[in-house]
C-alpha cells in the first residue's frame, strides 16, 4: 500500500521546473500527482509516477537531487468530512502526519489523499480497519 514518491529539490527560479518535466516526458514516465512547495531559495517539488525507479535514475544522472520516501494514497467520497473521517481513524494512535496534499476524481465524485506519515505501517493497519480504500501507484494512473 506505500507509494514510492520523488522529491526533488529545484531552485526557485523562473523555468527550473520545466526541465525535470522535460526529462520526464522524454522518458514516457507519466507523472500521476505533483505537489510544489517553495521557499525563498529553493522548492521541493513531489511526483508521484508511472516508473519511480527510471525517473529517480533519470533525474539524478541529470544532476537533480532527489530523495525517494513512502506515501500513502486514501480514496475519500469527495465531499466535506472526508478528511476529518481520516484523521479521526487515526486519533490516539500517535501516528503524526508529516505533510499531505490533494487531488480530486472529476468523474467519480471522489478524492484521493496523499499522505506522509512519521509511522506508514501503523497508519495503514488504522486506515484498513477503518475501511478506507488505500490505493497503489498504478491505480492512481486509472483514476
Amino acid at each position: 500500500m506505500k507509494i514510492h514518491q520523488i522529491s526533488l529539490f529545484v531552485e526557485n527560479k523562473p523555468g527550473h521546473i520545466a526541465a525535470p518535466a522535460r526529462l520526464l516526458a522524454e522518458q514516457q514516465i507519466d507523472i500521476c500527482s505533483l505537489y510544489l512547495a517553495d521557499t525563498q531559495q529553493f522548492g521541493v517539488l513531489r511526483l508521484i509516477v508511472s516508473d519511480w525507479r527510471k525517473a529517480a535514475q533519470v533525474l539524478e544522472a541529470s544532476g537533480f537531487t532527489i530523495k525517494v520516501t513512502d506515501v500513502i494514497a486514501v480514496e475519500v467520497t469527495d465531499q466535506p468530512g472526508g478528511l476529518a473521517a481520516v484523521l479521526e481513524a487515526l486519533d490516539g494512535a500517535g501516528i503524526n502526519v508529516e505533510y499531505m496534499y490533494a487531488f480530486p476524481i472529476a468523474c467519480n465524485d471522489k478524492a484521493i489523499l496523499i499522505f506522509r506519515f512519521n509511522d506508514p505501517d501503523a497508519a495503514i493497519d488504522r486506515l484498513q480497519t477503518a475501511g478506507f480504500n488505500l490505493l497503489q501507484s498504478g491505480e492512481l494512473l486509472e483514476k
